[in-house]
């Protein structure tokens, strides 16, 4: 492949698609990063390159692009489990984003899709057929990334959980993402709880310090993933394949703990990716989300909330952690 191609500017407007209403405000839309080059990777047994007519190369594959931080990770405090930090002995709270699994029988359930059975199945099947519309010729072939076969077929409830080294859940709403910390003996965080972890010991506005530092936790990344796929940041954003997006052979979505400086520092433990990567929901009837996602344009750190969505709303950006009172 000649090493002069450039890459493919964005593929074509689609339309969209599963539920009404999931595009961001206006405000959200000033707050995104311009458009930029890029290819983007997806779910696939094997990767495989496909050549675009205008130019530039899909893969189809999702590989670690950064190297966690050294485990493993054993609780630093007996009064918290040993996937959460001990803030100052008045709350626990998980040391990373969740990911999740079934309640009852503990398989993983798809980080890709919203986590309740009719969604799942409207939003797989969906995407099947619209992805034939959507952009060019060669880039509808891109596949829709398969949900595990049983969680098409079986019932399952989302319980949380928080580890190391995988891709944390997206397309969360605020209910399903009290639901799976409740599942899991755990609570959502309260706006000041989550606030305090996010600045650390010292206080300090962003995970690392006092002054924003470009690349240090992943957020207010040079790209949009919906830009990239659709031609247009507002839309589509419950299409399955928006997280596996990368740019210069980067994923925007990084696995839990993969931002070694964007930690929050209590004692010899730390808290990670409060800042950027997804957005996280706060125990708010009305709806907030905080910390700001990878392509949010954003640089005010533990300060940066979204209150314009109710409990209800969901999409690709949208993940949680959960906090736990201690004993």
């Amino acid at each position: 492949m000649s090493q002069s191609r450039s890459l493919h500017r964005a593929l074509v407007v689609a339309l969209s698609l599963c539920l009404p209403g999931c595009s961001r405000t206006e405000k959200e839309k000033r707050e995104q990063p311009p458009p930029q080059q890029s290819g983007v990777r997806a779910a696939a047994p094997k990767p495989e390159l496909l050549y675009l007519p205008e130019g530039g190369d899909i893969a189809l594959e999702r590989e670690p692009a950064h190297e966690l931080l050294p485990g493993p990770w054993t609780a630093r405090s007996t009064r918290c489990p040993p996937e959460m930090v001990d803030v100052r002995g008045q709350f626990c709270i998980d040391r990373f984003e969740v990911s999740l699994v079934d309640r009852v029988s503990g398989r993983e359930l798809s980080p890709y899709y919203h986590p309740t059975p009719g969604q799942l199945k409207r939003c797989y099947a969906g995407w099947q057929a619209r992805r034939l519309d959507t952009g060019s010729g060669r880039a509808r072939s891109l596949p829709i990334p398969p949900p595990p076969a049983w969680q098409l077929e079986e019932p399952f409830t989302p319980r949380a959980r928080a580890l190391p080294g995988v891709v944390p859940s997206g397309y969360l709403s605020g209910h399903v993402a009290d639901e799976a910390c409740r599942n899991a003996g755990k609570r959502l965080c309260r706006l000041e709880e989550w606030q305090m972890a996010c600045r650390g010991q010292t206080g300090r506005k962003f995970p690392y310090g006092d002054q924003y530092q470009a690349e240090a936790c992943n957020v207010a990344r040079e790209a949009h993933p919906a830009q990239l796929l659709h031609g247009n940041a507002s839309i589509n954003h419950l299409d399955p394949r928006l997280n596996l997006v990368q740019h210069d052979e980067r994923p925007l979505l990084r696995n839990t703990g993969a931002t070694p400086s964007c930690r929050s520092v209590w004692g010899e433990d730390a808290v990670f990716d409060m800042a950027g990567n997804l957005d996280e929901w706060v125990d708010d009837p009305d709806g907030t989300f905080a910390g700001g996602f990878y392509s949010r344009g954003t640089h005010e750190g533990c300060d940066a909330l979204i209150t314009s969505h109710d409990f209800a709303y969901f999409d690709y950006s949208l993940g949680t952690r959960c906090c736990k009172n201690p004993p």
